[in-house]
């Protein structure tokens, strides 16, 4: 992912960490579905807790599910993350908080075969004194990998936006260097107009002097 692209998706994920940190609240953000080659993943799985289901036991269990393939379980939490043998073995990372609202992953050095549906499914027992129910919820992220560098919309836009800027920009400097032209062109004939103008004032009517007589 470009500079520019994960700067553009830091900002928003920088807002949010600011408003959970401040309002002590979860926000469920989705996850990206798109990669690069060769690069680290982030598989974004939240879900939010209220209040009265603080006291809960969590279980998570990530599946993949390549294009066309066969649904096979990748990685799990339960009580404590745990790797699972297959195609991901040795390359997935928990990204979990200790709360488990948040029970990401993150796939390292990720390869075309990557490609396909992840789920991300949570069960929580809730430990109430009469009974124990339990809720499920399940979040899907379809990634694509890239071989290629990414050019999303967001970095169209801003080159869009740049060009626009640089052609106003040029075209307004344009118009002040015609203006300018303009302006000192006609100071320079209205200087001409003016001595052409003097010049043809005859010599005895260019200076008006008046003549004093000197007394003896």
């Amino acid at each position: 992912m470009s500079p520019l692209n994960s700067f553009l998706y830091s900002v928003p994920l920088l807002f949010i960490l600011i408003v959970r940190c401040c309002w002590l609240v979860c926000v469920e953000v989705p996850s990206d579905t798109e990669a690069l080659h060769g690069t680290n993943m982030k598989l974004t799985c939240i879900s939010c807790m209220k209040r009265e289901e603080v006291n809960t036991d969590t279980i998570v269990d990530w599946t993949y599910t390549a294009n066309g393939g066969k649904e096979i379980s990748i990685y799990e939490y339960n009580g404590e993350p745990r790797e699972l043998k297959g195609p991901f073995q040795g390359r997935i990372l928990w990204n979990g908080s200790k709360d488990l609202q948040d029970v990401s992953i993150t796939i390292v050095n990720v390869t075309l075969n990557d490609s396909g549906l992840y789920q991300c499914k949570i069960k929580r027992h809730f430990n109430y004194e009469m009974h124990r129910p339990s809720v499920k919820n399940v979040k899907e992220v379809q990634l694509t990998v890239h071989e290629d560098a990414l050019e999303d919309f967001t970095s169209y836009i801003s080159e869009i936006m740049m060009y626009l800027l640089l052609v106003f920009l040029t075209l307004w400097l344009v118009i002040e260097m015609i203006y300018c032209y303009r302006k000192i062109s006609k100071s320079e004939k209205a200087a001409q107009e003016n001595a052409t103008d003097y010049l043809a004032i005859p010599s005895g009517n260019k200076e008006n002097r008046s003549i004093v007589p000197v007394e003896e």
